[in-house]
């Protein structure tokens, strides 16, 4: 998505000779292949570990940390490995985005008129929102410190992750419909009383 409003701000010429129908193809199968071989190398290597701690998680679904608390052998090392893989391929994903975003608000402060900035800035900040409320989460998460180990804690924020992003997905991109803006003010106006 950072790359189609990238081309569609800073290049909108050439858009439709870049963003055709195969590119579009690609990319997708790009990011399904990408997720599903990263899912399936640590269902894999998950599913091969001993359990000797008991089958039950702090969670309400089978996160790989929580699992491999319960691993008695030398084969989490494996898993470690494959996180730490996952960890800069996602790493790398996220420098092509800030790389991506930083292009486009270059461009996009180039533009004279402040109207079409706004309408620049209204297309990318949706997906930017989404994804920095995924992001951060996912960081704290698994880049927490010890200390702050806590099961509710880790609860919390496996729902945020998980939960939220997507059930706010559609309430941010709609936001550009000024029909669904003053419907939230009035509903906001109203708590407000």
């Amino acid at each position: 998505m950072a790359y189609d409003r990238y081309i569609a701000i800073c290049k909108p010429l050439h858009y439709r000779t870049i963003m055709d129908s195969r590119t579009c193809v690609n990319m997708a199968a790009a990011a399904w292949g990408s997720g599903f071989l990263n899912t399936v190398l640590h269902t894999a290597n998950t599913f091969s570990l001993p359990l000797c701690q008991g089958n039950v998680l702090d969670q309400f679904f089978c996160e790989i940390p929580q699992i491999l608390k319960l691993s008695c052998s030398d084969a989490y090392l494996r898993e470690v490995g494959l996180v730490v893989v996952s960890a800069v391929f996602a790493f790398g994903c996220f420098v092509f985005l800030v790389l991506t975003y930083v292009q486009i608000f270059r461009a996009v402060l180039r533009i004279a008129p402040e109207h079409d900035q706004h309408k620049a800035f209204s297309t990318c900040l949706p997906h930017l929102a989404v994804v920095s409320l995924f992001l951060s989460t996912v960081f704290f998460a698994y880049l927490k410190p010890p200390s702050m180990f806590s099961s509710s804690l880790n609860l919390l924020l496996a729902v945020l992750y998980s939960v939220v992003p997507p059930a706010v997905n559609p309430l941010i991109y709609s936001m550009r419909n000024q029909e669904l803006k003053d419907a939230v003010w009035n509903l906001m106006t109203v708590f407000q009383k």
